[in-house]
């Protein structure tokens, strides 16, 4: 398989889904909004993206699984499988907030090889395949030169659910809001990661995220040269639905941080 063919197939494939995206941003009422939990949101924007991605990623990849969000598909791949978040920072659509984003990533055997972030509003396509580079519009980009967490500026999400860990999560911010340059919240894990393998943010973390959050940053952030961990400081962030990307030059501090107050 030639990934980085297969990148370019899947960044037109991104970019159509959000034109449709972003042209439903324009007219959506948020009278048209489903609960999935208290704090959990989606629309038919939501919906019909995801099959539209399905259908068109199937088309490329017949054999292919897929991992998504809306549960529009529930075929399994034996190699290779999709994972897919149609529409990521659904609350920020439904509330008319511009950002927001499409992810893509492919996962074969286990390892996640293609990656494709595609922030709608800014026209920003972000993409990566195993062993060839992290790019912005088909320019090659890379994490930052920040050498501590003094020099960085860092992000987050806000969990919305499951608040146990709320206490370990604030003393966390605590800490780094005295240390760094400031603390950003964007409400899209996509867009963050892919921000730290531009090097717009130095580093990010967050807990209470599922695979079709980070899939396609985590392979982003490697490539660009980042480095990925769980809060253990470990590499189980899917498996333990808890990330940190860093530049790779603030690993050890950051990590460090973290778990000082989650384990």
């Amino acid at each position: 398989m030639e990934l980085s063919k297969l990148t370019g197939e899947v960044i037109s494939l991104a970019k159509e889904v959000g034109k449709f995206i972003r042209a439903e941003a324009l007219v959506f009422d948020r009278d048209n909004v489903e609960y999935k939990g208290l704090h959990d949101m989606v629309s038919y924007v939501d919906k019909t993206a995801e099959i539209r991605l399905v259908k068109g990623l199937s088309a490329l990849l017949p054999e292919a699984g897929f991992v998504t969000e809306e549960k529009t598909s529930s075929k399994k791949g034996e190699k290779y499988n999709w994972i897919i978040d149609p529409l990521d920072g659904t609350t920020n659509f439904i509330h008319g907030v511009p950002t927001f984003s499409v992810s893509i990533a492919l996962q074969c055997d286990e390892e996640l090889v293609l990656g494709v972030v595609y922030e709608i509003n800014r026209d920003e396509c972000f993409s990566a395949w195993k062993n060839g580079g992290a790019y912005l519009n088909n320019k090659r980009i890379s994490v930052s030169k920040a050498p501590a967490i003094e020099n960085t500026l860092l992000a987050t999400g806000f969990p919305f659910y499951e608040f146990a860990d709320m206490e370990p999560y604030l003393n966390v911010l605590r800490v780094l809001m005295q240390k760094c340059h400031g603390i950003r919240r964007i409400g899209s894990a996509a867009i963050d990661l892919a921000y730290v393998a531009s090097g717009r943010f130095d580093g990010y973390f967050e807990y209470n995220l599922n695979s079709y959050d980070v899939a396609a940053g985590i392979v982003l952030v490697r490539e660009a040269g980042g480095h990925i961990f769980d809060f253990k400081g470990g590499d189980q962030c899917i498996l333990r639905r808890e990330i940190i990307a860093t530049n790779g030059h603030i690993s050890e501090e950051f990590v460090n941080i973290i778990k000082q107050y989650f384990n």
